[in-house]
């Protein structure tokens, strides 16, 4: 058993137990939070205590952990881009259509059981299912995903996720042109009203969700676009560009047919519609190295499927302007 020792600070405004302890302690959510109280396993001046405790200052809160779950995931011999590795961390530049851990439906060939064939020191907080993940990039997105391989890394690492320091860019393709060069989006994001499969800045429980944006490339129907994220909810970008009228190549899930249809250009368009996913890519990833203190940033080219369609819209683009001309 991990035990963690907190002092509420005197001169703190009184705050709830729940919230303070999940800010306090960065791999835990309020959820996980209530399921330790309900156990026990959280205690104020010694004694039990519920959720809502109002805390006032100088109360010592002990709080403890449970042992990190045997991993169930199985090892398997899949290669993996390695970007950088060391006794704390591992950098990998993700593919896209691998899962990044298992769940219902895809219980093989994640980015987890690569992980567990390659090394076998990954932290135990993410438990049986997710050994050393820290945050994760959609199935179907490619791009820079790290990992954690100790408690104390995998600490470090979600607490700069959670304080929203952590340096995340994406390049994107998406329908449309945006009339700005710059901007961003801000909208509380959360799952659909409706649609459960969808997330939705109309959710009734939605979180602050930031995505700052500017326009790379400008082509017929389609802009090239670098996103910067401020946090880092599910779906984000993929939902604050849909809802700004400007959704993803390949999308199928908040994208249109009609705006492919509308690419005049024969060969653009196939090779638009031979996406087999989103056009999304997690370029950049800059964090603080959990041991040294030193920052590091991994940076990626894009994906053979997205330098095509760049490649083929540069053409078109170039053989459009010399008819003009």
């Amino acid at each position: 058993m991990n035990i963690i020792e907190i002092d509420f600070p005197e001169d703190s405004a009184s705050e709830r137990l729940d919230q303070f302890i999940a800010n306090s302690i960065a791999e835990l959510s309020r959820a996980s939070v209530h399921r330790l109280i309900a156990a026990g396993e959280i205690t104020v001046n010694g004694l039990e205590a519920k959720p809502s405790l109002k805390l006032k200052g100088g109360e010592h809160i002990s709080v403890n952990l449970p042992p990190p779950e045997s991993c169930e995931a199985d090892p398997e011999d899949i290669p993996l881009d390695i970007l950088y590795e060391d006794s704390d961390v591992i950098v990998v530049n993700k593919p896209a259509g691998m899962v990044v851990h298992p769940g219902a439906g895809n219980s093989h060939g994640t980015l987890v059981n690569a992980l567990l064939g390659h090394c076998t020191d990954l932290s135990g907080i993410g438990g049986a299912i997710r050994p050393g993940i820290v945050h994760r990039i959609d199935k179907d997105t490619s791009g820079v995903i790290i990992a954690a391989k100790n408690d104390h890394a995998h600490q470090s690492l979600a607490l700069q996720f959670k304080e929203h320091t952590i340096k995340r860019v994406y390049f994107a393709l998406v329908f449309g042109s945006p009339k700005t060069d710059t901007g961003h989006i801000s909208s509380a994001i959360g799952r659909h009203p409706v649609d459960r499969k969808k997330m939705s800045s109309k959710s009734k429980y939605g979180k602050e969700a930031v995505t700052h944006w500017k326009v790379l490339a400008r082509y017929e129907g389609v802009t090239l676009m670098r996103l910067r994220l401020e946090t880092g909810r599910t779906h984000q970008i993929r939902v604050h560009m849909s809802e700004a009228g400007y959704p993803l190549v390949g999308d199928q899930l908040y994208g249109t047919e009609s705006r492919l249809m509308a690419i005049r250009d024969t060969r653009v368009r196939a090779l638009l519609k031979s996406l087999s996913r989103q056009a999304l890519h997690a370029k950049t990833l800059g964090f603080i190295h959990p041991t040294s203190g030193q920052y590091l940033e991994f940076d990626t080219d894009l994906p053979e499927d997205m330098q095509r369609v760049l490649q083929q819209m540069e053409v078109q683009q170039q053989n459009s302007e010399g008819v003009c001309s």
